[in-house]
């Protein structure tokens, strides 16, 4: 999911975009969804590997994913889902009833972290781990586990094209959600060291510049990170609640935008405190924060 909304790229609904790539939009556009969420057929042969369902209950996303298996003369082989998050993994039955023949499909993703619960398809998903390998006629797909913008979630590497299908961790256009920064942080980074020649993203158009686009999803993290330490530097005894520091850093944002950027803040100071640079404490209710004094060794 994208953090802000903009005016955004025209997407088509169906797209050859490679010799072996071919990109469905999910017909689901919404400020949090951007133009829809992209969904990805990927292979040469008579059967492929599709990434990612959409939404549920979206007859226009059925109707184009019909018209890309009739025009290319294709079947499903399988369904790789990227993280748990409806406007991915929500499909998946349209999917089976519309589209397939047989009931006996793998629909494949990473296991939530115990205690969370997994989105129902109505049947079971086959648990995969980092690095498992998909194969299909003419592509490769390597399984990448890249949590942050979710627990569960993954990046695909297109070994033939060196090419990285990013789910929702880099989008297309404006910056990504998460909900843990420090292995959000991690995960950027793991992408930058596959240096990837494009980036085929769940969300916005495809990146033709992955490394500078990574890059500059990192160093805007870092920029922020850099504010909030200053913001807690000046006076490292004082404790500040996160809206606090919101109002000293983000001067003259309007009201309605002060929650997202609220929740920003909050990741970058729990990230902090895992770094060892902040320290927290709760006092009649309310979480506070302060930079941690650093001993002298």
């Amino acid at each position: 999911m994208a953090a802000v909304a903009q005016k955004l790229t025209p997407i088509p609904n169906l797209e050859r975009i490679s010799e072996r790539v071919i990109r469905i939009l999910g017909c689901n556009s919404r400020p949090m969804t951007l133009q829809g969420t992209n969904t990805y057929l990927v292979g040469t042969g008579s059967k492929r590997i599709l990434i990612d369902t959409g939404d549920p209950g979206v007859p226009d996303y059925i109707k184009n994913l019909k018209k890309a298996l009739k025009d290319f003369q294709t079947s499903i082989q399988e369904i790789v889902i990227t993280h748990h998050h409806v406007d991915h993994v929500g499909g998946v039955q349209d999917v089976c009833c519309n589209l397939l023949q047989s009931s006996d499909l793998n629909v494949s993703k990473f296991c939530r972290p115990e205690g969370n619960k997994e989105y129902d398809i109505g049947f079971p998903y086959n648990f995969v781990d980092d690095n498992t390998v998909f194969k299909t006629d003419g592509a490769t797909l390597r399984a990448i586990f890249t949590p942050g913008h979710s627990d569960d979630h993954m990046v695909l590497f297109l070994e033939e094209e060196n090419a990285v299908f990013s789910g929702d961790t880099i989008l297309g256009e404006t910056t990504a959600m998460f909900n843990d920064l420090h292995t959000y942080m991690a995960s950027l980074n793991r992408i930058l060291q596959l240096n990837p020649s494009v980036i085929y993203p769940s969300h916005g158009p495809v990146i033709p510049n992955p490394t500078e686009k990574v890059t500059n999803y990192i160093n805007h993290r870092l920029a922020r990170e850099r504010q909030i330490e200053e913001q807690l530097g000046e006076d490292p005894n004082t404790w500040l609640t996160s809206r606090e520091l919101v109002e000293r850093i983000y001067v003259g944002l309007a009201d309605g935008l002060k929650n997202a950027a609220n929740t920003n803040v909050c990741q970058h100071l729990q990230k902090l405190v895992k770094d060892g640079k902040v320290e927290s404490m709760e006092k009649d209710g309310t979480q506070l924060w302060k930079k941690k004094c650093q001993s002298n060794m």
